[in-house]
């Protein structure tokens, strides 16, 4: 029997929790998982195989309840580790459309949030709503609706809701069935809605600008942010 290989173990802080894990580096079957989901240019598959590989990869964390921006962050941490931190990638240049070469150090991609973010949104003098972030299956499930469907930004925002409490009470919106939800939500000022769209709008998230110039000497910036810059 051929030998079994031990990995090391790394840890790194969750930026959601604060919480420190435990993982290893990916080993080729981790690659080969993540080379199908980049082939196939289908953003569900590329959401699968970050829950796929990340579950693989880290210890006592449940990667199904963890916000987006976690698995983000782990997968870039992961391939920073486990191959190298540099990916060459090419774009079109908007204006004059040549084929443009960028080279980025996945060691400068950081995790941005923005200062007035909060997932508290009040509803009157008595009730605060607190706000959760969806997770990837949510937004697997969010990946179904077409681009122009109004119930897509419906369901980002039920995704999204974790309680309302007073000084006396709390309601958990898990204790409550889904016509029970709705009818919360029809009662609720747009100002609410706002807020909800506020903390989406302001939700952590991996950003990094790089700058070129291009054939008619301009400076342009391209901006990596969000699960794509992991398949370029």
């Amino acid at each position: 029997m051929l030998p079994k290989i031990d990995l090391p173990l790394f840890e790194l802080i969750l930026p959601s929790s604060k919480e420190t894990i435990k993982y290893r580096p990916f080993t080729v079957k981790e690659e080969k998982i993540l080379l199908v989901a980049a082939e196939s240019d289908d953003v569900s598959q590329q959401i699968t195989a970050i829950k796929q590989v990340v579950s693989n990869c880290c210890f006592e964390i449940d990667a199904t309840k963890l916000p987006m921006f976690d698995l983000e962050y782990l997968l870039l941490t992961l391939r920073s580790r486990s191959v190298d931190n540099g990916i060459t990638f090419n774009i079109l240049d908007p204006d004059t459309e040549e084929k443009v070469s960028l080279e980025l150090d996945l060691d400068k991609v950081q995790l941005t949030t923005d200062k007035d973010h909060t997932n508290e949104v009040k509803i009157n003098d008595d009730y605060i709503l607190y706000l959760k972030y969806p997770t990837i299956d949510e937004f697997l499930k969010i990946t179904t609706f077409t681009a122009d469907d109004p119930l897509a930004s419906y369901f980002i925002m039920i995704s999204c809701l974790d309680k309302v409490a007073s000084a006396d009470e709390v309601f958990e919106f898990k204790n409550y069935t889904e016509n029970e939800v709705n009818q919360f939500m029809e009662d609720v000022s747009g100002d609410v809605v706002k807020g909800i769209q506020r903390f989406f709008e302001t939700m952590p998230k991996l950003r990094h600008e790089m700058h070129y110039k291009n054939n008619n000497g301009d400076d342009k910036t391209f901006v990596v942010e969000g699960i794509r810059s992991f398949f370029s």
